[in-house]
């Protein structure tokens, strides 16, 4: 399933604006390298998916991994290879189907990615995603939550039975994108029966400081692929 080029665009938007220039790593950050290095993995060779401009993908790096970074937005891989410019051989434009056929990675890390799209190109870019994980290789995962307040206009487009739902949104910075919001069985499910929990699922709620207003909830959790992927 093709990455909607309209989500690249409407991201290198936001980044020309600003967004992420100045803000630190995600603290989630500190978690991945933990469970990295608890595993023998402390140096291994990682994959970030939707590195953005760079702001995680350094704190990984400078935390000790050798990271590939992977985004679909022009001016994110731009940015990131200004600051990090000894790093822009390891930084890739495009989706995981950009990556060499084949090319499996130790840790594979998301951080606010796979929310991108309806249900079904959710699933399918986070599927894609995990066949990238080696045997015994740890996958990190930061994704959207049912709970969160959206605040922008928006219609629900999508709901199921797990609980999980696809908002479109009609103003603000996402406005004419779909984002998925994801229930906790309709994620679980998506690693079995492949993928053992390292770090259990757990909800992460943040007030959004002003003039931001409500809850934005995020799923975090590390799973370790024992398992062979059967799709």
């Amino acid at each position: 399933m093709p990455v909607d080029p309209t989500v690249g665009a409407a991201w290198d938007a936001e980044y020309r604006r600003g967004r992420y220039r100045d803000d630190p790593a995600d603290p989630f950050v500190e978690a991945v390298l933990a469970a990295a290095r608890s595993r023998g993995l402390g140096t291994a060779r990682a994959l970030e998916v939707g590195c953005g401009n760079g702001r995680n993908y350094r704190a990984l790096v400078a935390g000790g991994l050798d990271a590939v970074g992977l985004d679909i937005s022009p001016t994110a891989i731009a940015q990131a290879a200004e600051r990090s410019p000894e790093r822009r051989d390891r930084l890739v434009l495009g989706d995981v189907d950009a990556l060499p056929p084949g090319a499996t990675y130790p840790l594979v890390v998301g951080i606010q990615v796979f929310q991108h799209g309806n249900r079904a190109t959710a699933h399918d870019h986070l599927a894609k995603a995990q066949r990238r994980v080696a045997p015994h290789g740890l996958f990190a995962l930061r994704v959207n939550a049912v709970g969160t307040e959206l605040e922008h206009a928006h219609e629900v487009v999508e709901r199921d039975a797990e609980g999980g739902f696809t908002a479109h949104y009609t103003e603000g910075p996402k406005a004419g994108l779909d984002v998925r919001f994801f229930g906790r069985e309709e994620l679980a499910a998506l690693f079995r029966p492949a993928f053992d929990e390292l770090l259990p699922l757990r909800p992460v709620a943040t007030e959004r400081p002003p003039p931001g207003r409500g809850r934005w909830v995020q799923w975090e959790a590390i799973w370790e692929r024992t398992r062979s992927l059967e799709r």
